[in-house]
């Protein structure tokens, strides 16, 4: 099945819609808007058979189940060919013991790369940045995270974005810094000057200031 043909190498920014795409994978043919419904994490990493990106794969194989729990649907994006990808996943399989269920896409012609920005010629031209998209169950871009080659990624600070995602839309809220699931959470602040001096007499709530004020994590 043959990629996309259509290309540009801008960065999707948060809000955007997350350019579709036709592409092959190890699992086989595949395209965004079959996980319509699902939140997607499609992941970039550089290459095959480097050190750091069999770490994260490691580690994203292990977390596997808690993605899946989340309704969210892993995918990753390499330029190398889908043969690559297979005796890289046996490798891991048979080496580390860890079977990799979710799709790792093979771009060799680099169009889903250049879709979503993602060669950056300073850093290499052949080959792909660390990347991270949080794409909704909508297909917008909610949240995107870039990293340099010799940096790995924290699987539990992907797992923390995603969930700070689904809590804001589901209870109408924001998380603080170093937030986790069940932690306190911020309640959006006032609009009006009444709405302010209403806030700061509110006792079901930990007012620090009329715009900043901390509840309860909801269920």
């Amino acid at each position: 099945m043959a990629e996309t043909s259509s290309v540009t190498s801008s960065i999707p920014k948060i809000g955007d819609r997350a350019p579709d795409f036709q592409a092959n994978s190890s699992k086989g043919p595949l395209s965004l808007k079959d996980y319509k419904g699902k939140w997607v994490i499609l992941f970039s990493h550089p290459a095959d058979f480097t050190p750091v990106c069999t770490t994260e794969f490691i580690e994203f194989a292990k977390r596997y189940d808690e993605f899946e729990k989340r309704n969210a649907q892993l995918i990753g994006l390499s330029i190398d060919s889908v043969y690559s990808h297979i005796a890289w996943l046996l490798q891991m399989e048979k080496i580390y013991g860890v079977e990799v269920k979710f799709p790792v896409i093979a771009d060799l012609n680099m169009n889903v790369a250049n879709l979503y920005g993602l060669i950056h010629e300073r850093a290499s031209a052949t080959s792909t940045v660390r990347a991270v998209f949080f794409i909704d169950p909508e297909g917008v871009v909610r949240a995107l995270i870039y990293y340099p080659a010799s940096t790995g990624r924290n699987i539990d600070e992907i797992l923390r974005v995603l969930d700070s995602l689904t809590y804001a839309d589901s209870f109408m809220i924001a998380t603080p810094a170093n937030w986790n699931a069940g932690d306190d959470v911020i309640v959006p602040q006032p609009a009006t000057l009444q709405a302010a001096k209403e806030r700061l007499k509110d006792k079901n709530l930990n007012v620090k200031d009329w715009f900043l004020a901390i509840k309860k994590s909801p269920k």
